[in-house]
């Protein structure tokens, strides 16, 4: 069994470099978080300490695959443990930190999502859904991001400083159908959350 590294031993790929490790794999997968944010800007508008991507659970052996070379570590309730070959993370385990034996560093965040390859759904509240293909895009060189809104609707729980840079930056640019989607789940979840009067 692998040690977990530090929690700071972090040199993420950029997307480019994990999209390229995942070519051959024909299921749903997307970057998200701010790196997503910058793929639909077309720049990059801020270091990234990491790079977080989402895979649907069924899907989870695929991406392991795909990813051979890496070891996989839980993390879950601020414990990271190693994710033997054979075994299957807990059903209450959502993200497997993938690191690269040989650099000793973290490379990616892989996030484990509910929903279908037809159908988004978010994770902290079930009961909201979308089509697929409306929560994501691709960028020209084929690099699929979750679009703004639904990186938005993550980053309102918290409103750390990048989340609220963020936001700033995202938002002149969102199409109107978006905001308004955005401020529906916000008024839902958050109902005095501050960025409902910008949307």
């Amino acid at each position: 069994m692998r040690a977990a590294l530090p929690d700071d031993a972090w040199n993420a790929w950029h997307p480019a470099e994990l999209a390229g490790r995942l070519a051959g794999v024909e299921r749903p997968w997307c970057v998200v978080g701010g790196w997503a944010l910058d793929l639909w800007l077309g720049e990059q508008t801020r270091e990234h300490e990491d790079i977080e991507f989402t895979v649907l659970r069924e899907d989870l052996p695929l991406f392991r695959a795909a990813l051979s070379g890496m070891a996989f570590f839980t993390a879950h309730d601020g414990v990271v443990a190693s994710l033997p070959a054979d075994m299957e993370p807990a059903e209450d385990v959502f993200q497997i930190w993938c690191q690269e034996p040989t650099e000793r560093c973290w490379r990616a965040d892989m996030m484990i999502e509910p929903g279908t390859p037809a159908t988004w759904v978010y994770k902290r509240d079930r009961t909201i859904t979308r089509p697929r293909a409306e929560m994501v895009g691709v960028t020209g060189d084929g690099i699929p991001y979750l679009k703004p809104a639904g990186v938005l609707l993550f980053k309102a729980k918290h409103q750390r400083a990048k989340d609220e840079a963020d936001f700033e930056r995202a938002l002149p640019k969102m199409a109107k159908e978006e905001r308004l989607w955005l401020a529906q789940c916000l008024t839902r979840l958050h109902p005095r959350h501050d960025w409902l009067a910008a949307l």
